[in-house]
Order: C-alpha cells, then structure tokens, then sequence
C-alpha cells in the first residue's frame, strides 16, 4: 500500500514569549497534548544572534529542530511547572520565572473562541490578517522546515510541513527572571528585534497565548513523521 502523501499532527498548549534586558529573546512551548505526549521546548535567541533549541528528548529534537531555523540544538531535561499565574522553569542551562497578569479585551475575545474552531486551519488562516495588524510579527500560518525555506517546491521526499496555529486564550507577561549558564538574563524586555527561528514570531509584547497548533507533513516525509493520538 502507498504511503500517505499528508498526515495533520495536532498540538494544544501555550507558547510564552519574552525578551529580556540582556538581549535574550526566549520562546517556550508548553504541550499538553501532541503526538509526542505533553512535552515542553524552549527556543531562545541571543543577542549576537544564535538561535538554540532545548528539547526534552531526541524525537522532539528532531521534529522542532527541522522544523524551524537553529544554529544549535541541545537535548536536555526541561520541566515547566505552572502555579496559578506563576511559571518556573528549568532547561538545561536555563532558568526562568514568569508572572502573567489579567487577560485584556484581545485575551477575552480569544478566549471565547470555542476549541473546536481554533483548531481548524481555516480559521487561523480567517484571522491571519488580524493577528498581523494586531500583533506585530504575528503569523497564524506559513509553510517550516529547512527545505521549504530554501526552496517553495520541495522535491518528492524532502520535509515540507505547513502550520497553522488558532489562538484561544492571551495573557501579558508582567514580571520576568531569567539566568543562561548562570548568568543573569536581566529585566523583562520587548521580544525586539523580532526572532528568527520560523515564518513568524511571538508577540512584541511578552505575552502567552493559548493555541492550538496542526501541522501538516507531506510528501514521503509524513511516512515518518509521529502517529496523531
């Protein structure tokens, strides 16, 4: 039987995004449901530009890492533990604490949006001109992988993925602490200038949304990728 030429990989959970004094930019994803289990990743940037990926494990490695854009790709253990408003996490080298404060009216309009209609692509592609004009460096859709970035007509066998994410909920980040190899990262700043890892970034404001993400593989690449639970 031939492979399937697509298969859709679901993921539901937050991504926090926050720039810090420093010059430190830092994107974390907290998955409670994927094909992968719940898992969370953390992507930073740097001030002189190098992008690293912390993983959790060598299969979620693989996946975000050929996915998006990283000048190194380190697997470690990662655990994001979350209290009411307070996140705490630790990756590896990294430390990081994050207070969010009260959704704004963004936050409850998306918060309203029924999960069932985040999760369908057509709606992340309804309101990727909002997002754009709402939220600069916002993308709701685009294609990712190294291939694709390269090369929009990806030869049979090549990774190509497209992605779609389907905002549900938005809180601002209020208080950040962070340390790198234990070095102080510095006070909460804008995510400026924007990071480089993918089609689109996080907020400009620190802020963690809500989302739900499908990604669709194709090509003899879906063969490979992860059976959606």
């Amino acid at each position: 039987m031939a492979a399937p030429d697509h298969v859709r990989l679901r993921f539901d959970g937050w991504i926090a995004g926050t720039g810090t004094s420093s010059g430190t930019r830092i994107v974390l994803g907290r998955w409670d449901r994927s094909p992968f289990g719940t898992f969370t990743d953390v992507m930073l940037e740097r001030a002189d530009g190098q992008r690293l990926l912390l993983a959790p494990t060598p299969q979620t490695a693989d996946f975000v890492g050929s996915a998006y854009a990283f000048d190194t790709v380190r697997v470690v253990p990662v655990d994001a533990h979350i209290e009411k408003n307070t996140w705490t996490v630790t990756a590896g080298p990294l430390r990081l604490r994050l207070t969010t404060g009260r959704r704004g009216p963004l936050g409850h309009l998306l918060h309203a949006v029924p999960g069932t209609l985040a999760a369908r692509p057509a709606w992340a592609t309804l309101t990727a001109l909002p997002a754009r004009l709402l939220l600069t460096g916002v993308r709701t859709r685009g294609t990712v992988g190294a291939q694709t970035h390269q090369n929009r007509g990806a030869r049979p066998g090549e990774i190509r993925r497209r992605q779609w994410y389907g905002a549900r909920d938005l809180r601002p980040i209020v208080a950040v602490s962070a340390s790198f190899d234990g070095a102080d990262l510095g006070t909460m700043a804008p995510v400026a200038p924007a990071v480089r890892f993918g089609f689109g970034s996080t907020p400009r404001k620190p802020a963690v949304a809500r989302i739900t993400t499908t990604v669709e593989v194709t090509d003899a690449a879906a063969a490979e990728e992860p059976t959606p639970n």
